[in-house]
């Protein structure tokens, strides 16, 4: 497992009589044969700037570091893996704040790039080469030629075409989970929000946040032009928006007026759920699927980063009960991060969530992050930290009703009842 490196040039290198190691937290560790794979495709070589590349010396049995004319590498991994480590590397300087990416520890094999990473969920849906950019720029051309008046579409043309948003791009390409924004403000203030930023955060927010209003008639729009095969999912709550649920009063009517017109496809929410009455209220107008972003099922955690205005984690619990209840699948858009959700009391406190709330998906996503300065956030651990691959194995065991993927899926076997009663009533 050799050490790979770059120069201040971008070339990345290996170095066959060096190992490379990974990071759990604060700690620089070696890592495991099985918690290798060979570098997805679609996936992305990094450098992390400002840092210094850690490796195992095997004469000395010693870390040791190289120069500052080289850095550390890290992989960004595509939908449907999750990370099992960080990069190893110390900062050489301890006050620089890397990019808002989830860096993965990256080595080489005698053949070739591995990471420390396991698949989660089928890659191919979510996998960047998948999105043909010529066909792209067709569609959004011709989608904003027929709804000319719509600032909707407007707005997920820039997604799409500059950020390379693939939700965003679902959305012209009429495939898969597509996106329909609906909030310029939010209840929360998250700890690196890769949409809107204070001044004085130290992140440079990666995109821009809508900024107006939308019309109910935009929404409807645009869910009726998704909404047109069984499997097709249209959802609110994107990373260009604020938190949708501060908008059901347009959400609402926006959802009743579209299952007026077709029962066909899925509506989805991806929501911090923190807004209870609003939740349930988008809950009965029709909503199929719910995923709700959390980043740890203790108070002081959740806390630590969201940054709630007006709400708790119990009134996320709540929503979630709610939403279940009443027919909703639910999930977790589960923010992951080694070194801190494997920790023992994370882990027993994410069971108890889970059983509690009765939600069906773990969705495990890897959290785009400065390293340092979210352990600066949190609490520091509590409780043994079991690794990666042990923390995913003992929900599996622990929970054996709850799917461990890493995007929305429709209900089994709903969309193909609804794909025969479509067919009933020709």
């Amino acid at each position: 497992m050799n050490l790979v490196y770059a120069d201040t040039n971008g070339n990345v290198y290996d170095h066959p009589e060096w190992a490379g190691l990974g990071r759990s937290g604060d700690m620089v560790v070696e890592i495991l044969e099985d918690e290798l794979i060979p570098l997805p495709e679609g996936a992305t070589l990094v450098s992390l700037p400002g840092t210094k590349a850690a490796y195992l010396d095997p004469d000395s049995g010693e870390m040791k570091l190289l120069g500052s004319e080289y850095s550390a590498v890290g992989a960004l991994l595509p939908q449907g893996f999750t990370r099992l480590l960080l990069p190893g590397y110390i900062k050489s300087d301890k006050n620089a704040v890397l990019p808002l990416f989830g860096y993965t520890a990256v080595v080489w094999k005698e053949d070739g790039f591995y990471v420390a990473a396991r698949q989660s969920d089928d890659p191919y849906v979510w996998n960047p080469v998948n999105c043909d950019p010529q066909e792209l720029e067709l569609q959004v051309q011709r989608r904003l030629e027929a709804f000319p008046e719509n600032r909707l579409y407007q707005h997920l043309s820039k997604c799409a075409l500059e950020y390379e948003c693939l939700t965003a791009s679902n959305t012209f390409l009429n495939r898969w989970e597509g996106a329909v924004p609906v909030s310029y403000s939010c209840n929360a203030g998250c700890y690196g929000c890769i949409s809107e930023q204070p001044d004085d955060s130290g992140f440079v927010a990666p995109q821009t946040r809508m900024n107006f209003r939308p019309k109910v008639e935009e929404l409807v729009e645009i869910m009726l032009e998704h909404l047109k095969t069984p499997e097709s999912i249209i959802s609110f709550g994107q990373g260009c928006e604020g938190e949708p649920s501060t908008q059901a009063s347009l959400i609402i009517p926006a959802i009743k007026e579209v299952r007026s017109r077709t029962q066909t496809g899925f509506i989805n929410i991806n929501t911090n759920a923190g807004l209870t009455d609003h939740i349930r209220g988008i809950v009965d107008a029709g909503l199929d699927l719910m995923r709700v972003s959390t980043i740890s099922a203790l108070d002081e955690h959740y806390n630590a980063y969201y940054k709630p205005r007006g709400y708790t984690l119990a009134n996320v619990e709540k929503s979630l009960r709610y939403a279940t209840d009443h027919g909703v699948l639910t999930s977790i858009n589960y923010l992951i991060f080694p070194g801190v959700t494997d920790r023992e009391e994370e882990i027993e406190a994410m069971i108890g969530f889970v059983r509690r709330t009765g939600l069906k998906l773990i969705q495990m996503r890897n959290l785009n992050i400065d390293p340092e300065a979210y352990l600066q956030l949190i609490p520091k651990p509590q409780g043994e930290i079991l690794g990666m691959k042990q923390m995913i194995e003992i929900l599996q065991e622990e929970l054996p009703d709850v799917a461990i993927g890493s995007y929305t899926h429709t209900p089994a076997g709903l969309a193909e009842k609804r794909r025969r009663e479509a067919a009933a009533g020709e």
